[in-house]
């Protein structure tokens, strides 16, 4: 029996978030919260992994990605707080009418069906 690849995630996660730690405490690259971020970006891509593409999906799964690579900036000193959460404000709008489209389609956990 072959291990599945979902259990690579954890192994991989944990490898990623401690050479972003040793990199940070050697001085290789800038100090960055890499638990806070990966845990951003995680969650974006796991949306999508176990949601799929769905009006729901389509909101959170990018939403959380933005707010990932927008904390790096921050924590990097190249983006202020006031500037972040304004954006992440006008993209969780933008990405609520890219919702709308009919061509992405509803969430199965929303559609009912029919009592037999």
């Amino acid at each position: 029996m072959y291990p599945s690849k979902r259990s690579l995630l954890l192994p991989i996660a944990l490898i990623t978030v401690g050479v972003g730690w040793l990199l940070s405490t050697l001085g290789v690259i800038p100090t960055v919260n890499w638990v806070w971020t990966l845990g951003l970006a995680a969650v974006g891509f796991v949306t999508f992994v176990l949601g799929g593409i769905d009006k729901a999906t389509v909101v959170i799964g990018p939403f959380f990605i933005l707010a990932a690579c927008l904390s790096v900036l921050r924590q990097t000193g190249r983006l202020a707080v006031d500037v972040e959460v304004p954006i992440l404000v006008i993209a969780a709008g933008v990405l609520m009418l890219v919702a709308r489209s009919a061509a992405i389609p509803v969430p199965a956990w929303v559609v009912s069906k029919p009592p037999e």
